[in-house]
């Protein structure tokens, strides 16, 4: 009776993790893929240009963002922060933002990032049309308002990743809790991809 139910409980557990064992990303995946090869923004405090591409065998955060930003943007940097504390490998993965704010950002964007994570790029043009196109393929809007002596800014709040090729392999909306995004980011890492 005793190897019957072990036979039973073995084969119920192989059927288990062949049925769909994996794990579902928490962030999603846009069919296709976009892709942001060929596109680059210049690094703020640096006389280069960045690809908006991941370096070989890694994976690229970006963040689409500004420094007056008084809760979205923080609190997705800080979530970032404890994800990439949680992965096997942090080095595997690089982060850049993106400021959708220039005019006011460009002289500390490179310091806020860095506040949140030390290896981050920081990224920004006054140029409205290179922006625009950096953000395209991610999707990300933003808009930029002067009302009297105030500026209003609003933009989209999702955190993306690429890979090496420039292929945007996931899409976190605000929200997804830190343990969420690091245990997709380890899936990426380990080479899955759907």
């Amino acid at each position: 009776m005793t190897r019957r139910l072990l036979a039973v409980s073995c084969a119920v557990l192989a059927i288990a993790s062949s049925c769909g064992g994996t794990r579902e990303f928490s962030g999603y995946v846009r069919t296709p893929a976009p892709s942001s090869q060929g596109i680059s923004l210049p690094v703020i405090g640096g006389e280069s240009l960045r690809e908006l591409v991941a370096s070989n065998g890694k994976l690229l955060a970006i963040y689409f963002g500004y420094t007056n930003c008084p809760d979205i943007c923080p609190t997705t940097l800080q979530d970032l922060t404890v994800a990439l504390r949680r992965l096997d490998d942090a080095s595997r993965v690089e982060v850049a933002m993106v400021t959708v704010d220039p005019d006011r950002d460009l002289a500390v964007l490179d310091g806020y990032v860095k506040s949140f994570i030390p290896t981050a790029i920081a990224l920004g043009t006054t140029d409205e049309t290179e922006l625009a196109a950096a953000a395209q393929p991610f999707g990300a809007s933003y808009l930029v308002e002067s009302m009297g002596t105030d500026i209003e800014v609003a933009h989209s709040t999702s955190l993306y990743v690429v890979d090496d090729q420039g292929t945007l392999l996931l899409t976190w909306p605000f929200g997804v809790p830190s343990s969420d995004i690091s245990a997709d980011l380890n899936d990426l890492l380990d080479g899955r991809r759907s």
